[in-house]
């Protein structure tokens, strides 16, 4: 497996991987050609530093996954590093291959090679199976997070 920063090419397959369960079918929009604000998204992400959109291919080229890592500078730590994952999505017909097992493995080296002192993620509550995924790797639920919701 290769894993490489995505470039705009990337972005449709991305998105697709995205919107392909229950909850993303609820708040994704693919379509082809994909809406602006994806691409505008995208330029944003990929012109910063601090911001690794990442997809995963097989030596074929096929993108098999998808994960998004974001480093956050902050002041308390001493002024630690904190690394989030996000978006992590593997292609529907590729899932139970340990491929997600792999991307967490690179993402927790990644996060490490950065000089982060964590890495964190949510998830929702409604996803009990990532979970229990996400414990395999130590994360632990330390935190209860809280988020407020702005209408469009």
């Amino acid at each position: 497996m290769i894993f490489r920063k995505a470039t705009q090419k990337d972005l449709p397959t991305i998105i697709k991987m995205i919107a392909d369960d229950a909850l993303g079918k609820t708040r994704e929009n693919y379509q082809d050609p994909l809406p602006n604000e994806y691409l505008e998204a995208f330029e944003n992400i990929n012109s910063d530093p601090n911001q690794e959109l990442i997809v995963v291919e097989h030596i074929n080229s096929d993108i098999l996954g998808t994960l998004q890592l974001s480093f956050i500078q902050y002041l308390t730590y001493q002024g630690g590093i904190r690394a989030q994952i996000e978006a992590v999505r593997i292609r529907k017909d590729q899932r139970g291959k340990g491929i997600g097992q792999k991307m967490f493995e690179w993402a927790i080296q990644r996060a490490q090679q950065k000089g982060a002192h964590l890495l964190q993620l949510t998830t929702d509550k409604k996803r009990p199976e990532a979970i229990k995924f996400y414990e395999k790797f130590g994360f632990k639920a330390t935190h209860e997070g809280m988020k407020l919701h702005f209408d469009s």
